[in-house]
């Protein structure tokens, strides 16, 4: 399996650099603007690229199945998508429509749904019904996949969450038995490696640089949604508990909920874009890109590892909701007042506050 690794990690540095040719002549590049910072046209390919190598990887190294042709084609359907978004900016509406129908493929012909939430509450499982458990999917699978979409923000955030994420699934499968998820994930990891390097400019510098694209975004989104409700819905995989799974996406989970919340409160569309994620705001208060790449991963992991001992180690599972709650509770009034926290803890160390002069609007 080891040759598995090292052809999907060729293919994927390979397929970047054709496809930022291809990406360049059809004009699917991302200009900066108000909310975008960077300089020059940048190729959005990653996603693209990710997706062929790993469709190429699959085929070869793992067994066909319905399972694995489902979710190949529900990721290709979600890389189109993205990739017209990427290149006409469609509307959400039109984004939220095509990814329910995708919820939909999974819980119709896949039988992948989330139909028991565990021991959230106590001694008692909480089991949906169908109609319950298809509508709570289908919020779900658009959750995740818009999570994701919202860290896509500065260079490596994206790729470094992701392989945090997926690392943390295939640790789990492998040590719940399942050799064959467990390998399905850490291949993703491994496609992703060549994508992160040029998008930090670490291999040739700037100019290669190539961005994931929404593509990229929701079809990384999908595969976590994918792995989580297989992971812990499926009776002869049952590899995790399910509220494991929200440690596991911890930080683009609260992110989400933190901004949408914070929008819908100043009466704006939750899916309107701005420049108020974590990552901005930690550029704002002064960090630089790669020490708030580092953080944010940092924090990621830490959630990550948590979830995974409290899982391993046989804590209840009402114990980890209920942390997970108050950990949500805490990152939202942390981030809802995070300008009079900082200035606060300048004041005592007799620092400047002028970095976070520009936030006004916090």
């Amino acid at each position: 399996m080891n040759s598995a690794y090292i052809f999907v990690f060729i293919t994927s540095f390979i397929t970047l650099f054709l496809m930022r040719k291809v990406a360049q002549k059809i004009g699917l590049v991302d200009k900066p603007n108000a909310r975008k910072l960077h300089q020059g046209a940048v190729p959005l390919v990653g996603g693209i690229s990710v997706f062929i190598s790993l469709c190429v990887g699959f085929i070869l190294y793992m067994p066909m199945n319905l399972n694995l042709a489902l979710y190949l084609s529900c990721a290709g359907v979600l890389i189109v998508l993205g990739v017209l978004d990427d290149k006409f900016d469609l509307s959400f509406k039109i984004r939220l429509f095509i990814q329910a129908g995708i919820s939909l493929a999974m819980i119709i012909i896949g039988g992948h749904s989330l139909h028991n939430l565990g021991y959230l509450m106590g001694s008692e499982t909480i089991a949906l019904g169908e109609v319950a458990g298809s509508i709570i999917t289908i919020i779900a699978v658009i959750g995740a996949i818009n999570a994701f979409n919202m860290v896509d923000g500065i260079d490596g955030l994206l790729g470094g969450l992701a392989s945090v994420t997926f690392t943390a699934l295939g640790v789990v499968f492998f040590n719940s038995g399942n050799e064959y998820l467990g390998t399905f994930c850490f291949l993703i990891v491994t496609a992703l490696i060549p994508y992160i390097l040029l998008n930090l400019g670490f291999l040739f510098g700037k100019r290669y640089k190539i961005f994931m694209g929404d593509a990229g975004s929701m079809f990384i989104g999908f595969s976590v949604v994918w792995m989580l409700i297989r992971g812990t819905q499926e009776p002869n995989i049952d590899a995790f508990k399910p509220v494991t799974a929200l440690w596991l996406i911890a930080l683009p989970l609260m992110d989400m909920a933190t901004i949408m919340i914070r929008r819908m409160r100043k009466g704006h569309s939750p899916f309107k874009p701005d420049r108020e994620h974590l990552h901005h705001i930690c550029q704002r208060m002064g960090l630089s890109p790669l020490m708030t790449l580092f953080l944010i991963c940092l924090m990621a992991s830490i959630c990550a590892v948590v979830g995974l001992w409290a899982d391993m180690s046989g804590v209840e599972e009402s114990t980890m909701f209920l942390a997970f709650l108050g950990l949500f509770i805490v990152y939202f009034t942390v981030i809802n007042h995070i300008w009079r926290i900082t200035s606060w803890i300048n004041k005592l160390l007799g620092r400047s506050s002028s970095v976070i002069s520009t936030s006004s609007n916090h």
